[in-house]
C-alpha cells in the first residue's frame, strides 16, 4: 500500500471524472490520500471530499500566491476547519520569490502567522518552497518551536545539506514526479543520500505527472510509478518503499 501525501483533488482537471479517479488510485495500491487546499474555499472544499471518501484526508492553508484573498480573520477560520475530524495537516504554505507573486515581506509575515497557528492547532505543516530556500531555512531556524508537530517539505527541490538541515528541525522530505524526470540527475543524487526514513510520496496532481506519463493528467494512481523510480534510485524494493513511506506518513500525519 501507499500514501500520496499531497494532491490537489479538487481542482478543476478533476471535475469530470473525480470520484473514478480516486476509485481507481485506491485499486492501484494507493490506499490513502492527502487532498491539499491553498486557499479557504479550497480548504473547504478539500474537507468535503475528504468527508466523502474512506481513504482521503485534507490539508487546509493558504498558498503564497494567495495571501492576499485572506482577511485579518483568516486564523479563526482556520481553527474552525481543523475542528473537522480529516484534517491531518496546515497547508501547503511557504514562500515563493518567483516573478508576480506578492512581496516578500507579506509572504513572510502570512507565513509565520501560519506556522503559529499549525502549532497552535497541533498540526504537521506542509510546506511549499521555490526560489526562496535560504529565507525559509533562515525562518524556520528562528521558530523552531513552531515545529513540534512535523510536516514535510512538499515537492523538494533543494540541496542535500539543505534536506538535512530541514530533517534536523523535524521536517520530512517529499518526493513527486519531478524525481523521475530525465534532466532531474542533481534531484536525483539528493534523494538518493536521505535515508528512506526521512522520506514521504507526493504526486501534487493534476501537476508534475512522472515520467514516462508526461504530458498526461497526474493523479494519485502514478503514486507506484514514483515508488519504483525511488527504489531504483536507492537501489532498494519497491515493495520496502511502499513500508517505509507509508509508515512514515501516517506517523507524521497521524492517519488511521
Amino acid at each position: 500500500m501507499f500514501v500520496d501525501t499531497h494532491a490537489h483533488l479538487t481542482d478543476s482537471a478533476f471535475d469530470e471524472d473525480r470520484d473514478e479517479v480516486i476509485k481507481f488510485s485506491q485499486e492501484c495500491m494507493v490506499s490513502k490520500i492527502i487532498t491539499s487546499g491553498f486557499n479557504i474555499p479550497s480548504s473547504f472544499d478539500a474537507i468535503a471530499l475528504a468527508n466523502k471518501f474512506d481513504g482521503v484526508y485534507a490539508s487546509i492553508g493558504v498558498y503564497p500566491e494567495n495571501i492576499y484573498e485572506v482577511g485579518d480573520d483568516f486564523e479563526s477560520k482556520f481553527s474552525s476547519l481543523a475542528k473537522e475530524k480529516k484534517v491531518v495537516a496546515f497547508g501547503e504554505i511557504g514562500l515563493q520569490y518567483t516573478p508576480d507573486m506578492p512581496a516578500k515581506d507579506k509572504q513572510i509575515q502570512i507565513f509565520l502567522r501560519q506556522l503559529v497557528l499549525a502549532d497552535k492547532l497541533g498540526l504537521p505543516v506542509v510546506i511549499h518552497c521555490r526560489d526562496a530556500y535560504g529565507d525559509l531555512l533562515a525562518l524556520l531556524k528562528e521558530n523552531k518551536n513552531l515545529l513540534n508537530n512535523g510536516g514535510t517539505m512538499h515537492c523538494y527541490g533543494g540541496s542535500i545539506e539543505m534536506a538535512q538541515m530541514l530533517i534536523r528541525l523535524g521536517l520530512h522530505i517529499s518526493v513527486g514526479g519531478v524525481s523521475t524526470f530525465k534532466n532531474a540527475q542533481r534531484l536525483k543524487e539528493v534523494i538518493k543520500e536521505i535515508p528512506l526514513q526521512h522520506l514521504l510520496l507526493e504526486t501534487d496532481c493534476p501537476y508534475l505527472t512522472p515520467h514516462p506519463f508526461r504530458g498526461k493528467r497526474n493523479s494519485p494512481a502514478f503514486i507506484p510509478t514514483i515508488a519504483q523510480n525511488l527504489a531504483d534510485i536507492k537501489g532498494i524494493t519497491v515493495d520496502e518503499v511502499a513500508k517505509v513511506t507509508t509508515q512514515n506518513a501516517e506517523e507524521v500525519f497521524k492517519l488511521c
